[in-house]
């Protein structure tokens, strides 16, 4: 769980470990993750909430008349990074994003998964949040850029030899220990060089952060095993893609409202409502669960990926939802859809929301392929499209914020479009 600081613990800290540089960090937009690097000497200042940055430099950060962005510390997300030298040690500071009045920026990713857990602690509720990470790692070129090649041919939970990425893996596991993350199994993936760590589950501001972090452990442990590691959702087109499968959980009071012992597969009514509340929403919201052209690719028959947006009691067909066999208080579901390229402050947000309105309208959900059942998105497209029409997501996101990241996804959608593949070529450029 997420320790509490307060500023003077924080100034201890930095004092007392000889910590020389903090990485004032937060996400953007899209998801991607940015740092202002400041020396111990300016900590009181950053505490003070004087450090800015220009909005328009910053997807999905350029306000419609101030562009001075206010970086505000979270004191809790204060960490050590173990990689780095012993002494003049490096931290962090995850930022909240205000504006130059002092308000929260309400387009900042963060505010808007805050906004959301808000609204379920109206209700007395919590959801808690338990993700899969996958990811590949891959070799480097001569000149140090990745590559996708392996000389690996490990498969589903084999070990070494087989598995040689299980050096990279076991050091990202410990410095993410180091760090105070909850690691609960790590092991290597289906595909060859893909590999998965799980960690416990936390509240979902403590997730989205969690996975924010999380990322850059990775990248960083594995180039320093000269290896690339990426959460492309698809990087190999015969091998299966990279999830993030979500196990959810709904707290009232403390307790899990999703369990129920007298339904056969231990889920509640309230625990159908949320799954009805998904299913109703997932292609609007697919565009911020599987936010890239690339998304798609891995959301295809025959690679272990749901197709359909189908909940079913078992493990079969690779169904979008699925309840876990786990029982009594740790009963929940999983939301197999979501990837890693996904800015995860959007995706909880949109996942919380949605299930929030299934348990207003307490509809249950059908089962199966053959029963109220649609297809997932099978492009970015299409799932802009899809976000488009969904009033939901406007709940969410806001006008302006929405119509910032459709702007910018159907510039990725259109970009992807012009480009004159291998494959065309292969096929048409002899025989045309």
């Amino acid at each position: 769980m997420k320790k509490e600081m307060t500023r003077e613990e924080v100034i201890k800290e930095v004092q007392d470990q000889d910590v020389e540089f903090i990485r004032l960090q937060f996400t953007d937009l899209l998801g991607h993750q940015k740092n202002m690097a400041i020396t111990s000497s300016q900590l009181q200042k950053a505490l003070d909430n004087e450090f800015m940055f220009d909005g328009y430099s910053i997807k999905g950060f350029s306000a419609i008349e101030k562009a001075d962005m206010y970086l505000y510390p979270d004191y809790s997300s204060f960490e050590i990074f173990p990689w780095r030298p012993q002494h003049g040690k490096v931290a962090r500071l995850l930022c909240d994003v205000h504006t130059s009045d002092g308000e929260p920026f309400s387009d900042d990713p963060r505010y808007i998964l805050k906004k959301a857990v808000a609204a379920a602690a109206e209700k007395g509720l919590e959801l808690m949040v338990e993700p899969e990470c996958e990811f590949f790692l891959f070799h480097t070129d001569e000149n140090g850029l990745p590559t996708t090649l392996t000389h690996e041919q490990a498969g589903y939970l084999d070990l070494g030899p087989l598995d040689l990425g299980e050096n990279a893996r076991r050091d990202i596991v410990l410095t993410l220990e180091d760090m105070g993350f909850d690691v609960l199994a790590s092991h290597h993936e289906t595909a060859p060089a893909q590999h998965e760590v799980d960690f416990a589950k936390g509240s979902a501001l403590e997730t989205a952060d969690n996975i924010m972090t999380f990322k850059m452990v990775v990248r960083t442990m594995a180039k320093r095993h000269g290896l690339h590691a990426t959460f492309m959702p698809k990087p190999k087109q015969d091998a299966a893609g990279s999830g993030m499968h979500l196990k959810l959980m709904l707290l009232k009071d403390g307790k899990n409202i999703f369990a129920d012992p007298d339904d056969p597969s231990a889920l509640s009514r309230e625990g159908h409502y949320f799954i009805k509340g998904l299913l109703s929403h997932i292609r609007g919201i697919s565009a911020l669960t599987n936010p890239i052209v690339n998304s798609y690719k891995r959301l295809m028959p025959g690679f272990d990926a749901p197709v359909y947006a189908d909940f079913n009691d078992e493990v079969k067909d690779s169904p979008l939802i699925r309840v876990l066999s786990r029982k009594g208080a740790d009963t929940c579901i999983e939301l197999r859809s979501p990837d890693s390229a996904a800015n995860p402050y959007l995706a909880l947000a949109a996942i919380l929301t949605a299930g929030l309105e299934g348990l207003e309208k307490q509809q249950m959900p059908e089962k199966g392929h053959m029963a109220d059942v649609s297809m997932l998105p099978t492009s970015l497209s299409e799932a802009l499209d899809e976000m488009e029409k969904d009033p939901l997501v406007v709940k969410i996101l806001g006008e302006r914020c929405m119509t910032k990241y459709l702007s910018a996804k159907r510039a990725e959608a259109e970009e992807y479009r012009k480009q004159i593949t291998e494959w065309e070529l292969n096929n048409y450029l002899y025989r045309y």
